[in-house]
């Protein structure tokens, strides 16, 4: 597998999910990487050092080389072109590529505005519409669970980006007050992607919906 001259640094927010998605993928990757945390408690991310790597002053932001790269999904995209060339991670048959697309815009869209946003609220303090959520969690996961009753993985038997995208807020959804014990086939994914070899888990937060 190709390797990086040097490690690549990942700007990060070590309770950021959109951040883990790319630290886990690193890992699966046996890429060398270096985390460097990111203070958005003390409004680092709005420092025009960062900002000069990323305009919109989110977390994360990777440089491999001379390459600097913001967006968490684009990130994925970039690693998996880049430093992948089986192809497993994402696909270049047609329409395996598009069902990993199809779920990397579920990840921006429901799993954002649904799970992410619930433990926003909770875990810090964001004034949003916890509740509005919490139905959309249920959506998507209405939907996840029984399409996971049929395949391992969101696109097949092999995990791909589509897996990596969107494991870490759903992982944590509880942390949000989104239970997970009515989806038994989402846990048991869960579980699949824990079980990977270079799995690196983030630190679950203490919440009143979850200990």
């Amino acid at each position: 597998m190709t390797q990086p001259t040097r490690p690549i640094r990942l700007y990060r927010h070590p309770l950021s999910g959109h951040s883990h998605r790319v630290e886990l993928f690193l890992s699966l990757l046996k890429l060398p990487f270096e985390l460097i945390d990111v203070d958005l408690t003390q409004g680092e991310q709005k420092s025009p050092g960062f900002l000069a790597r990323n305009p919109f002053g989110q977390v994360p932001v990777i440089e491999d080389g001379e390459v600097t790269l913001a967006d968490s999904n684009a990130i994925l995209v970039y690693l998996a072109t880049r430093y992948d060339p089986s192809g497993r991670w994402l696909p270049r048959e047609p329409v395996a590529a598009a069902r990993v697309q199809q779920w990397l815009s579920v990840a921006a869209g429901l799993l954002a505005s649904g799970p992410a946003t619930a433990r926003l609220v909770a875990v810090f303090g964001r004034k949003l519409d916890a509740e509005r959520a919490k139905e959309i969690a249920s959506q998507l996961y209405a939907v996840l669970d029984p399409h996971l009753s049929t395949r391992s993985f969101l696109v097949g038997d092999e995990p791909t980006l589509a897996d990596v995208a969107l494991y870490t807020y759903t992982a944590h959804a509880p942390e949000g007050g989104v239970s997970l014990e009515p989806y038994g086939n989402v846990r048991a994914w869960l579980a699949r992607i824990e079980a990977l070899p270079g799995f690196v888990p983030m630190r679950r937060t203490p919440t009143r919906f979850a200990a």
